[in-house]
């Protein structure tokens, strides 16, 4: 009895043992059930959806704006060399005038002018020239008595010609007053642009461009010039004068371009305006999508994709014409990058292609 009730209780305790064992395994075995999707869904959610683009060779034709100022087809400033009150003004603007036409007068007695003195000692000169002509025809004075009186008047015509061109400022062209930026009574400044005359049934537009695009123009290159206070307005020129080097400063090139004037001249010299010119198409050059460059205003980036996978790589780029962008460095022919989704990726995220490259 006692050696049967020992046996009960030792089998009993095994069969606990056996009983606490597989509840313990059991609870683990559910766990873990239930972690495995958990880590199966961290995975899907890490995963970006991307379209993408092919880097292939194609030509690139591009049209570019650029700001301009217009100037006359000639154009000529008056500018003063005296310091001297302004006595009188012969024109306003708009008026068309002549070559060689006074139309500002400054004060010839003035304490800078020598107006007077170089007017007295011209006089002088050619009267005694007249005088040494005339005794040597009578053959009173040698010959060269009479050179001397000649370089003597010819000496003091100069001067006399020079202080007056310094008091009657004259337009050295034909054309239109276009700016009179003085009053009567004025004190004229030396330096001081005075007036500008213009030539304006044909415009001048001067702009500036950088050295990448340079190479892609050339004399004869047809623009489209417009102002942004009449963009409907658009008239057609053509490039007659590119700089053989770039400014020091700037490290740009200055075009100029000449274009008909509409019938009413309404552009005016000293407008700013927009030149849109298309460059020499670019052939057989690696392109992408614009969309897929990212900029940090340093480098410009795309996310290179390979395996499923994004690698961020930095690229250089050259011309776009505003859909496709020229890659110079950093990619081949044939490399998928992303386009549409970019912006969620970081480097080695995994993706999913939700649209084909050739779709």
């Amino acid at each position: 009895m006692i050696n049967s009730t020992k046996l009960v209780s030792k089998y009993g305790a095994i069969i606990c043992c056996l009983l606490l064992l597989n509840s313990y395994y059991g609870c683990g075995s559910k766990q873990n059930q239930q972690t495995k999707p958990a880590v199966k869904s961290d995975t899907a959610a890490m995963v970006v959806a991307i379209d993408v683009a092919a880097v292939e060779r194609k030509s690139l034709a591009v049209t570019k704006t650029f700001s301009g100022t217009l100037e006359g087809e000639e154009q000529a400033n008056i500018v003063s060399k005296l310091s001297e009150r302004i006595t009188a003004i012969s024109t306003h603007v708009g008026t068309h005038v002549d070559a060689g036409q006074v139309i500002i007068n400054l004060d010839k007695s003035g304490t800078t002018s020598q107006y007077y003195q170089a007017e007295a000692n011209f006089k002088n000169a050619e009267k005694t020239l007249q005088r040494m002509k005339s005794l040597y025809e009578e053959g009173a004075i040698s010959l060269q008595t009479l050179d001397g009186a000649q370089t003597a008047y010819d000496v003091s015509k100069a001067n006399f010609d020079a202080a007056r061109s310094a008091v009657e400022l004259s337009t050295p062209i034909s054309g239109v007053v276009t700016a009179l930026n003085v009053s009567l009574g004025d004190l004229a400044m030396p330096g001081s642009v005075l007036a500008t005359i213009a030539k304006i049934k044909r415009m001048k537009v001067v702009f500036n461009i950088n050295e990448t695009d340079v190479t892609s123009i050339s004399n004869g290159l047809k623009v489209l010039v417009y102002s942004e206070t009449r963009p409907g307005l658009k008239v057609e020129g053509k490039i007659v004068q590119l700089s053989k080097s770039a400014d020091i400063r700037s490290r740009s090139f200055e075009i100029k371009a000449l274009f008909s004037n509409t019938g009413d001249n309404w552009f005016k010299p000293g407008m700013f305006c927009k030149v849109e010119l298309q460059l020499s198409p670019r052939e057989n050059i690696l392109v992408i999508p614009v969309s897929a460059i990212q900029s940090d205003g340093v480098n410009n980036r795309v996310f290179l994709i390979r395996n499923e996978q994004a690698f961020q790589r930095i690229i250089q780029t050259g011309v776009t014409d505003g859909d496709k962008m020229e890659i110079m460095q950093g990619l081949q022919e044939g490399d998928l990058v992303a386009t549409v989704g970019a912006n969620n990726l970081r480097d080695s995220s995994y993706v999913h292609i939700d649209r084909p490259v050739n779709e």
